[in-house]
């Protein structure tokens, strides 16, 4: 028997281990089944280059747990480990099984690549173990098999053993505080988050059914003998659809693979990405759009990233730009780096790579899906909307190949890129200053009265309501020579496109610096701010606008990405009198203050509930107002 200590710099590399390598010690798990795995494909590695004879038909690993003794075993019939190879993979802490057979065989069978790290990913047992056995048989002819144990502390001792059968069993005995992970449904939970789509079959269990007999053509005998069979339970999907081509597969296979993914979504997603790229970097994945809700944050956080096969982290801003996190699926790539624990990625050059080559896949995919069906595209935009808007104002390369997909679309419902609207509305809004201006609306419902102001003039307005809206139609403006877009609430419309010819006002200035004060004296003034304007005789006699400037602001600050020095400026409005109106005019050559009064707070009340602004105390006021004047 070998007893010996692990070559280690400090004694207190579990302490270590316990509390800092990993983030999470349910993770355990994962390193100990991506080993066993990885020794399944070593042995199959070196069976094809015929360095090793070995019947690699059904290799697979074993997760058991034992209640009464306190243990959990995870069990391969891979390749197994001589006495040498023990004392210098595992003892040896320095030294790294699995990256020196990638660097031997680094020419060899790329599909059979090395997921994961023997050595520190091992001692990842001790976060959860008070003492941890290996005891292994290497698939080498004549290998002894030997039995290795340590019970936390630098102290080994390394002995042969008799087994079986060849490949490898670590088993754990559980300490006391880490007792939650001998409960079958926790073990469970964990290999369905870590090891869902491991390359080879994980077994957990066993099932009992029931077969019956069948004749020779296959088909079940009514009434014939039924016979009760005890089968594996096989826990994971060893070729999910992201490991195969394009072509393997049909639509309804990536909707059911979503499903897999995705068990608890009713909504089918609108349409995917197959990602499938060996150069300059290995990339394979599935990126699925789903319809996307008003609140694009509850959306965030879908897609799983996986090297060869092994769950990483379902955090993915480091790898992917952030506007991709609204998309869900899957993305594996053994070419991202990882630190130790596998838990946190490292950002370098191939991350990079990788990222702008997703951005540009995705951009050319609905750069495609826009040419070759625009009647298709068109009818997703709403759902997708949100997710190109994101991407325009996150990633200048992306809102380069937008800009020919992006879609404006008008009130009647026909919608047009941002060249074809712009080519629409030019000879019509094009105010004194040579300026195409961009009529728009977030509610048709609510802002009818400015609407239809708008119309009446022929002018075009446009329906952008989604909860990005003020930044995006900044990021248009900069992008767009002579261009600007407006609410049709932000002003009057002959203020919001000015032309050369404007209306001379039926009120001379005289007369309105006498109206003004009795306005004012029926709305807030630290909220409102009069103003009279020249409009047509047909336009309504009072109306509420806001700044269009510093409504934007206070959205962009609402929604995150500038503004903040908006934040918290108390909401401005300007209450703008039609200086043509006959009613304005009759006001004011009324001589009576009382029914002055009373007709202004009436405009001014009719205006407010316009805009839904009368509410409580003041809305009880006007009813009874309406009344007495109606009387």
């Amino acid at each position: 028997m070998q007893q010996g200590n692990i070559n280690v710099q400090t004694e207190n590399i579990f302490p270590i281990i316990k509390k800092f390598l990993y983030s999470d010690h349910e993770i355990f798990l994962r390193e100990l089944v991506s080993n066993a795995v990885d020794a399944t494909q070593k042995l199959k590695t070196l069976n094809a280059l015929g360095e090793l004879k070995a019947n690699t038909e059904n290799l697979k690993v074993e997760v058991m747990v034992d209640q009464k003794k306190k243990t959990i075993t995870v069990r391969d019939n891979g390749i197994g480990m001589t006495a040498e190879e023990v004392d210098k993979y595992i003892n040896q802490i320095a030294f790294s099984g699995a990256e020196e057979f990638v660097q031997k065989y680094k020419d060899s069978d790329k599909q059979n690549a090395i997921i994961g790290h023997f050595g520190l990913g091992f001692y990842s047992s001790f976060m959860v173990a008070s003492q941890v056995e290996i005891i292994t048989r290497s698939q080498k002819p004549n290998s002894a098999a030997v039995k290795w144990s340590c019970d936390g502390s630098p102290n080994y001792t390394l002995e042969e053993t008799s087994k079986k059968t060849k490949g490898t069993d670590v088993v754990l005995h559980i300490a006391e505080d880490s007792e939650e992970f001998l409960e079958e449904s926790r073990i469970r939970e964990i290999l369905d988050k870590y090891c869902k789509f491991l390359p080879v079959p994980i077994k957990f269990g066993t099932e009992e059914r029931t077969i019956k007999e069948k004749d020779a053509e296959g088909k079940e005998i009514e009434g014939g003998k039924e016979t009760k069979v005890t089968e594996d339970v096989i826990i994971n999907n060893t070729r999910p659809a992201w490991t195969k081509t394009p072509a393997e597969l049909k639509e309804e296979d990536y909707k059911t693979f979503y499903r897999e993914l995705y068990p608890m979504t009713f909504e089918e997603p609108l349409f995917h990405i197959h990602l499938n790229v060996d150069f300059p970097f290995n990339l394979t994945g599935i990126l699925y759009f789903p319809k996307l809700k008003k609140n694009f944050e509850m959306q965030r956080n879908k897609i799983s990233l996986y090297s060869n096969q092994v769950f990483i982290t379902d955090n993915v801003e480091n790898i992917v730009p952030e506007f991709l996190t609204l998309l869900h699926g899957v993305i594996d790539s053994p070419d991202i780096p990882l630190n130790v624990s596998r838990s946190y990625l490292q950002a370098d050059g191939n991350v990079k790579k990788i990222s702008s080559h997703i951005t540009k896949k995705v951009a050319d995919k609905l750069g495609s899906m826009f040419k070759t069906d625009r009647e298709d595209f068109e009818s997703k935009w709403e759902d997708i909307k949100i997710f190109v808007e994101f991407g325009m104002l996150t990633d200048e390369k992306f809102s380069d190949k937008a800009e020919k997909f992006y879609l404006l679309k008008s009130k009647d419902g026909k919608y047009r890129t941002l060249e074809e609207y712009r080519d629409h509305v030019k000879d019509n809004q094009t105010d004194k200053n040579g300026k195409v201006v961009i009529l728009y609306t977030d509610d048709v419902k609510d802002r009818h009265s400015y609407i239809e102001s708008a119309e009446n003039r022929g002018y075009d307005v446009v329906v952008m309501d989604s909860p990005l809206t003020s930044h995006i139609v900044t990021k248009l403006e900069q992008k767009g020579e002579n261009l600007s877009y407006a609410r049709v609430d932000a002003d009057t419309v002959d203020k919001l496109i000015e032309k050369e010819d404007t209306a001379p006002s039926k009120l001379s200035e005289e007369e309105q610096n006498a109206l003004k004060p009795a306005i004012e004296s029926v709305v807030e003034k630290e909220k409102f701010t009069v103003q009279f304007e020249s409009m047509s005789e047909k336009d309504q006699p009072m109306i509420i606008t806001q700044s269009e400037f510093m409504r934007r602001m206070k959205e962009q600050q609402m929604t995150g990405g500038g503004g903040a020095m908006f934040g918290n400026f108390p909401e401005m409005y300007n209450l703008v009198v039609n200086s043509n109106h006959p009613l304005i005019t009759q006001i004011a050559e009324e001589k009576e203050e009382e029914k002055k009064k009373a007709l202004l707070s009436q405009l001014t009340d009719l205006a407010l509930l316009s805009q839904n602004m009368l509410k409580g105390e003041a809305l009880s006021k006007f009813v009874r107002r309406s009344v007495d004047l109606i009387k």
